[in-house]
């Protein structure tokens, strides 16, 4: 194969776990709809209009569990039924080619041994390995925590099985790379995602004076540790905002003192200009990569973030101020450190520029070129 060009649509797969909303899996998702731009794609769940035209504008295919009523809000509480689901799918014809990107079980989507399968792991489940009891421990709801131990071994099971369907992976960081060989026992090359630079251009020559409010720009997931922030804030008295939604929004509210702001969701130019304004951008959980930490340099604000996960591979003394342990104490002292330093915009902005979308373009494809030479392994 000497390149892209010989792939028609019929001869490109392309899956996704679910499309219910459009965060960074979804972004990459994008960006493999940009590069195949008639191949039909693959899902569990799907809800026209909930990310992109380019990713609507193809055949889409779901499961069975896409019928369900609410599946938007319940989906995650359907987690035991997605190994069945997956598998009942199957792939029109055989294409020479099964792009996926994964976060939960799509990679187990049945191939024959004339397709490669190359499958970009936005992380293994970290709900089954080493985060098990930050999503299902003591202050999970009591229906959760049953289901997590009841369920585990059997998800735990399915998952290393299904990567025999899998011939290439593609770990989105260095801290991903590491857990797929640590749980997968399997070799894979990091591509990092991207930002969507063209966002933030209109933007970046125009001068915005910065507010006295932190910001946060993240989901209501347990791993997000939007609780330490919250908490942190509380006591500091400074203004915290917070742009998102999720499963612990309730709790997160009732903990929240009154210098604490909820905004839910925002347009994508709202989300930009609260960047800009804001004095430093918070990001206290630990992530596989972390996007919105660069979308915050792109904006020309730097961040205070725990060090752990992807952000070591992105963030740099120039642009972030890190704290080493996930308490009250360690944030409180980062902020200390952060307003005692100042920053360089150009800096900020330079950094983002690292990670651009031609970048990511660019290596995909080569990536693929490479593994169609050598074929399927399976």
């Amino acid at each position: 194969m000497n390149s892209l060009n010989d792939l028609k649509p019929k001869d490109v797969a392309l899956a996704h776990d679910w499309v219910l909303g459009y965060r960074g899996g979804e972004r990459v998702l994008d960006c493999f709809c940009e590069i195949f731009p008639q191949s039909p794609l693959y899902t569990l769940f799907y809800k026209a209009g909930a990310s992109t035209n380019t990713i609507d504008n193809r055949k889409v295919i779901s499961s069975f569990l896409n019928n369900i009523p609410g599946k938007e809000k319940h989906y995650r509480k359907l987690l035991p039924m997605l190994p069945t689901a997956i598998e009942q799918m199957k792939l029109d014809g055989t294409p020479r080619l099964l792009l996926s990107s994964s976060h939960c079980v799509v990679k187990g989507l049945k191939k024959s041994p004339d397709t490669v399968h190359i499958s970009y792991v936005h992380s293994p489940m970290r709900y089954l390995y080493d985060q098990f009891d930050v999503y299902f421990g003591k202050e999970a709801p009591k229906y959760q925590q049953l289901g997590g131990r009841l369920f585990r071994k059997y998800l735990t099971n399915w998952d290393l099985s299904s990567n025999s369907n899998v011939d290439y992976m593609i770990a989105n960081s260095k801290f991903v790379q590491e857990r797929i060989k640590k749980y997968y026992g399997r070799d894979s090359e990091v591509i990092y995602p991207f930002v969507d630079l063209a966002d933030f251009r209109p933007f970046q020559s125009q001068p915005t004076e910065k507010e006295d409010f932190y910001l946060m720009v993240t989901a209501f997931a347990p791993n997000k540790r939007v609780d330490l922030a919250i908490e942190t804030f509380n006591e500091l008295k400074k203004p915290l905002k917070i742009i998102g939604s999720g499963q612990q929004e309730a709790y997160l509210k009732s903990i929240a003192g009154p210098n604490v702001e909820f905004f839910g969701s925002l347009t994508r130019e709202e989300v930009i200009l609260k960047m800009r304004k804001a004095r430093a951008f918070l990001f206290p959980g630990v992530d596989d990569f972390g996007i919105t930490p660069l979308e915050s340099l792109a904006a020309g604000t730097p961040v205070i973030a725990f060090a752990g996960g992807g952000v070591l591979e992105t963030m740099t003394p120039e642009t972030s101020v890190f704290f080493n342990r996930a308490t009250v104490k360690s944030l409180k002292d980062a902020v200390a450190g952060f307003e005692s330093k100042s920053y360089q915009t150009n800096a900020l902005q330079d950094r983002a520029e690292d990670f651009s979308k031609e970048t990511f373009k660019a290596k995909i494809n080569s990536f693929i070129e490479r593994c169609m030479d050598k074929g399927s392994t399976s």
